[in-house]
């Protein structure tokens, strides 16, 4: 319809502007011409066009052209006046309309023809054109050769993990390598680790060290409130990386579409099995010749579905861990390029205290104490910024209260114990601020520091940090006879630890070098509703008994600690209390020498202590 009514348009303008300037009347024409100021005429039909010799009434703006309409009645010896004053005179035969016509007459039943066919291959799929046709296609990013490519020295530390993937790159860069003596590179390689360890960037690094394009998209990008959209995109996806292999397709965050199937909530008709499905069935569709490698990342191995994790598809699992001390140096070395440093700062002094942090945690940390040196106008980013940037990030940012009073100084004595304890127990993480400034969530925070990279923890240790984490709660009755509500955090990072300890590590006589545990799982991670125990009441009733006993104790040793050891106790909260923040070198000045520390601690293979070996700050 719009093509008919720009055909008629441009119809009319093309009529008007042939009509050949002003209409002029018969008499007014034959008054002109008797005047001789006519000079040639154009008959078609019956409309004549002239030009005159000098326009009506002597304007010079006007037109010299004009037009009339001609009749039998009244031009019966119009062509004898025009011989008689010397017009030069055309005739014409008027054109025929009836192609123009028939043209339009044509047009329209192909346009219903058009649209007729257009409908039938929506009805096929629904998605397939229209303002919903984007959906079906992959909304993956595409990173080619020209774009800003990263590489492995883009990456600091994790050289195991740049050592696997470095296979990855060359038969990327030269496939036959591999085939000559009948290998087979990895069809899927799946990076596991936690948040901010770099699994992106390795992914990209791949790309960039092989010079292959690029495609990237998460996983939660495949599902759609459209039945069938995400199935749709992954077979265009894969489409489109065959094309143009050899690539890499990176999924990030892959346990939103590839948890386990057929458990917890929703069944086989739920979309997200579906794009599974087609994710599963595409990645075995790959034939030999193709050099396509699909990359994942995942913070959650533990839900994705056995059938994903299969050899076949993901054939290697490459784990990327938290940085090491050495790993740690890098990640300042390379997140510094480009940050003025001042002399006083030390970047091995820095990852030494940043025990844990994670490379996106040391971006972070770099960033935030460039802010704070442009903020004070400084030229160089010294050392007391990167302490600054260190405590908001570990301790959180400061609030606006101030705590006054009986408050202050219940909060000053909750600390001073956590200190002491950190100071008097051995196999405790070292001592690094404690501060009765209000950060984050908490009132007040001792902040620990562990002087060296652990991946296991002994029963002694761990029995000392349960006194640690009790004796501020210790100190509040000791001195104020009653507790406060300050002591939630404490009670439940001790009721873990200790739960840990009877129920996953077999450290109770009691219950047993037996596996308590009980499944955390939710539902919509792909798991059972409800909760599974392989143990019965009575073994669980013995589990909170040894808890209960195990948390008494520590609360004893701790009252028993800083009792022994008042004096101490009443100069480090009165310290807090006047200054509000000590670190350790100020500490040493009101108490003396910190207790000394283990030299070594027992390793093992399980490292399932881990993470309450990387505590370093305690609220």
């Amino acid at each position: 319809m719009l093509i008919l009514a720009g055909l008629a348009l441009v119809t009319m303008l093309a009529r008007e502007q042939a009509s050949g300037g002003p209409v002029l009347s018969y008499d007014q024409f034959v008054r002109e011409v008797k005047a001789d100021n006519v000079s040639a005429v154009t008959i078609t039909g019956n409309t004549l066009r002239g030009e005159l010799k000098t326009p009506p009434g002597g304007d010079a703006a006007a037109p010299k052209t004009f037009s009339l309409e001609l009749s039998n009645y009244v031009a019966k010896d119009l062509d004898a006046l025009l011989l008689e004053h010397g017009v030069r005179t055309s005739v014409r035969q008027p054109t025929d309309g009836t192609g123009f016509l028939l043209g339009l007459y044509l047009l329209v039943p192909l346009l219903l023809m058009a649209g007729f066919w257009m409908t039938l291959r929506r009805a096929r799929d629904p998605l397939g054109g229209g303002f919903l046709g984007g959906f079906s296609k992959s909304p993956a990013k595409r990173f080619t050769a020209s774009d800003k490519q990263v590489t492995f020295a883009d990456v600091a530390g994790l050289e195991q993990v740049k050592q696997d993937l470095q296979e990855i790159v060359e038969f990327l860069k030269d496939p036959k390598k591999f085939e000559r003596l009948g290998g087979r590179v990895p069809k899927g390689v799946l990076l596991m680790g936690p948040p901010g360890t770099g699994k992106t960037l390795l992914a990209r690094a791949v790309a960039g060290e092989a010079g292959v394009p690029f495609f990237s998209i998460s996983g939660s990008e495949f599902i759609q409130m459209f039945v069938g959209v995400g199935a749709s995109r992954v077979r265009d996806l894969f489409k489109t990386a065959k094309d143009q292999s050899p690539a890499i397709l990176f999924i990030d965050e892959i346990d939103a579409v590839g948890r386990v199937r057929g458990a917890g909530l929703g069944g086989g008709h739920d979309e997200r099995e579906q794009t599974l499905n087609q994710i599963l069935s595409e990645m075995d569709g790959f034939s030999p010749s193709e050099s396509v490698i699909v990359l994942a990342a995942t913070n959650r191995p533990d839900v994705l579905d056995p059938a994903l994790l299969r050899p076949g598809r993901f054939d290697r699992h490459v784990t990327v861990d938290r940085p090491n001390q050495k790993a740690r140096q890098a990640l300042f070395q390379v997140h510094t390029k480009n940050v003025p440093l001042a002399a006083d700062v030390d970047l091995d002094r820095l990852a030494g205290a940043t025990v844990g942090l994670t490379g996106a945690d040391i971006r972070n940390l770099v960033n935030e104490a460039a802010l704070w040196a442009t903020r004070h106008d400084k030229t160089a980013v010294d050392s007391s910024d990167f302490d600054y940037a260190r405590d908001k990030v570990l301790m959180g940012p400061k609030r606006e209260e101030v705590l006054t009073g009986r408050e202050k100084k219940m909060t000053a004595y909750h600390e001073a114990g956590h200190a002491l304890g950190a100071w008097l127990l051995p196999g405790v993480d070292k001592l690094h601020k404690v501060t009765i400034i209000p950060r984050g969530r908490a009132l007040g925070v001792t902040q620990l520091v562990p002087e060296e990279d652990r991946m296991n923890i002994g029963e002694s240790d761990l029995l000392n940090r349960l006194v640690f984490i009790l004796a501020g709660r210790a100190a509040e009755k000791l001195v104020f006879g009653e507790y406060s509500a300050g002591a939630e955090n404490d009670l439940v990072q001790a009721t873990r630890i200790a739960r840990k300890m009877v129920a996953h590590w077999g450290m109770s006589d009691k219950v047993g070098p037996v596996a308590c545990a009980t499944s955390n799982e939710h539902p919509f991670l792909g798991r059972d509703v409800y909760e599974q125990r392989e143990f019965s009441e009575r073994t669980a009733q013995m589990i909170d008994e040894e808890v209960f006993r195990l948390l008494n104790e520590a609360a004893d040793r701790a009252t028993k600690l800083l009792t022994d050891n008042r004096d101490k106790l009443d100069q480090l909260a009165g310290a807090l209390e006047n200054q509000e923040m000590l670190d350790d070198t100020e500490v040493v000045g009101i108490i003396g020498p910190a207790a000394p520390r283990r030299a070594g601690e027992a390793s093992g293979p399980d490292a399932a202590s881990s993470q309450a070996a990387r505590d370093a700050a305690h609220e």
